[in-house]
C-alpha cells in the first residue's frame, strides 16, 4: 500500500486591510484561536500564531490535501467574516490582499517559533515593512514594489 510522507513547515504572513492598526489586545486571542481551529479544522498542524494590530504570522505544518492558496483563502475569509459577524472592528473588517508564504526545514522550527512569539518585542526596532521586504530577500523572492505591503505610519501602543 503506498502513502505520501511530507514534512512542509510554512511561515504565512498577511496584514490588515491599509495595514490599519485595529486588531486589538481585547480580542486578538479569541482571533488567534478562531483562525488556529480553521487551520486544525483543515488537518494541517498549527505550531504557532501571533502578531501586532496590524498583522499576523502563522507557522504550521502543511497536509498536502489542501492547497496553501485554498486554505489562506479559508483563513482570510472565514477571519473576515467572524471579526465582521461579532463587530469587533469598527466599519467593515478585511485582511490586504496576498500574502507571504515561507517554508522552513524542521530543524528551523524552533528557532521561527520563537520569532513568532516575539513579534511585540521585534517591531520595537523594526517595521512590518522591513520585516517583510527582508524575508522576501532572505529567501530570494522575486517581488514588485507595486504589490508588496506599503510603509504606513503605525502606532502600536494602541487601548484595548
Amino acid at each position: 500500500m503506498a502513502n505520501t510522507y511530507t514534512q512542509i513547515h510554512i511561515q504565512a504572513v498577511f496584514a490588515v486591510q491599509n495595514r490599519e492598526c485595529i486588531i486589538r489586545n481585547s480580542w486578538k486571542d479569541e482571533l488567534y484561536k478562531y483562525i488556529s481551529g480553521i487551520v486544525q479544522n483543515n488537518n494541517h498542524k498549527l505550531l504557532s500564531i501571533n502578531g501586532m494590530p496590524d498583522h499576523i504570522h502563522i507557522l504550521f505544518g502543511l497536509r498536502p490535501s489542501q492547497s496553501l492558496s485554498d486554505l489562506m483563502q479559508d483563513v482570510k475569509g472565514s477571519s473576515s467574516k467572524w471579526i465582521n459577524d461579532k463587530k469587533l472592528a469598527q466599519g467593515k473588517f478585511s485582511w490586504q490582499e496576498g500574502y507571504g508564504a515561507f517554508s522552513y526545514s524542521k530543524s528551523d522550527v524552533p528557532a521561527i517559533i520563537q520569532y513568532i512569539a516575539n513579534q511585540t518585542i521585534h517591531h520595537k526596532v523594526k517595521t512590518f515593512t522591513e520585516e517583510y521586504y527582508e524575508l522576501l530577500k532572505e529567501f530570494e523572492i522575486d517581488f514588485d514594489d507595486r504589490y508588496t505591503f506599503k510603509p504606513v505610519p503605525v502606532d502600536y501602543d494602541l487601548p484595548d
